[in-house]
């Protein structure tokens, strides 16, 4: 037990919980961009995927990191067109078509996993390419500080950055303000002259960038392969992450922090003589008690502010 303490309260455990954080990261500020644009959607989970096995095979077969990096892209953001085509074109069920667009990428990587790499679950037969870790100048020689921050992958220093654009983006451009009107009163943002289907898919391919960089981050960073259903439900944290943030960057950024802590303490604890099936379960009940805890706020402050009118 004490090995287990000293290891949770250890500057190699904060640099797990950064690690973790980074694709819970990425898929929170995409799904705070989509909330705002009034297009959240439960399809984080199938972009990620198929953005994490499209990056794969695009630097295997071009050597390529950038070539990875736009067909890791490209891969995630097909399928956040695809959930805007059949959404907002079509009007079908977004959470309908959310399952579906879920399940045909996880069907489609496992698919064409086994046709490129005779593999069902990894593709450690084709020889990909990862983006590389850094070590920060001065911070690295800084005891305990410098082993907590210093040699992150690339895509985890780019990850805190994407917090800083996605305020700026949202709050001070004035694409953000087009976005923040159509989420909160497409009728109105339309009587201004605003195209709101355009807007909607812009929003939709903005969170797709950036959900697709946490799925890239998966195969070609904190691995360097891929692996069937390897997001884990990564995608649905990052729902709730920014749920628990309130849609905006600062918050849903801790609160994405706060689930990367619960998936690192889940990996801790697996050195204990606890059910596998108990350790492995734990970041999924800390989401559940996250988004129970956020919805009787909600429902406090509705009680509160319905009170004050009366």
């Amino acid at each position: 037990m004490n090995s287990v303490l000293a290891s949770i309260f250890s500057a190699d455990f904060l640099f797990s919980v950064i690690r973790i954080t980074t694709p819970l990261l990425f898929g929170a500020l995409a799904a705070l961009v989509c909330n705002r644009g009034g297009v959240l959607h439960i399809a984080f989970e199938g972009s990620m995927l198929t953005a994490a096995f499209c990056g794969v095979v695009g630097s295997a077969y071009s050597q390529n990191l950038f070539v990875g990096l736009l067909a890791g892209c490209a891969g995630g953001v097909g399928i956040m067109l695809l959930m805007g085509y059949f959404n907002l074109m079509l009007n079908a069920n977004r959470v309908l078509t959310g399952i579906a667009l879920n399940t045909f990428a996880t069907g489609g990587t496992i698919f064409f996993l086994y046709v490129l790499c005779d593999d069902k679950g990894l593709s450690t037969s084709l020889r990909s390419l990862s983006f590389p870790n850094v070590e920060l100048p001065l911070i690295k020689d800084i005891p305990f500080l410098g082993t907590v921050l210093s040699g992150h992958n690339v895509l985890t220093y780019f990850s805190f950055l994407a917090v800083i654009i996605v305020w700026i983006l949202v709050f001070k451009t004035p694409l953000g303000l087009r976005i923040r009107t159509v989420g909160e009163n497409p009728n109105a943002a339309a009587s201004v002259g605003i195209n709101v289907i355009k807007t909607q898919f812009l929003t939709l391919i903005i969170g797709g960038l950036l959900a697709s960089l946490g799925g890239i981050y998966m195969s070609m960073g904190y691995l360097s392969w891929f692996a069937r259903d390897m997001v884990a439900g990564r995608g649905f944290m990052a729902i709730a992450a920014q749920n628990l943030g309130g849609a905006m960057p600062l918050p849903t950024f801790l609160a994405a922090f706060g689930f990367g802590i619960a998936n690192a303490l889940s990996n801790v604890l697996q050195t204990l003589n606890v059910p596998a099936e108990a350790v492995q379960a734990i970041p999924y009940v800390a989401t559940l008690i996250g988004l129970a805890a956020y919805s009787s706020s909600q429902k406090r402050q509705k009680v509160l502010t319905e009170t004050g009118k009366k």
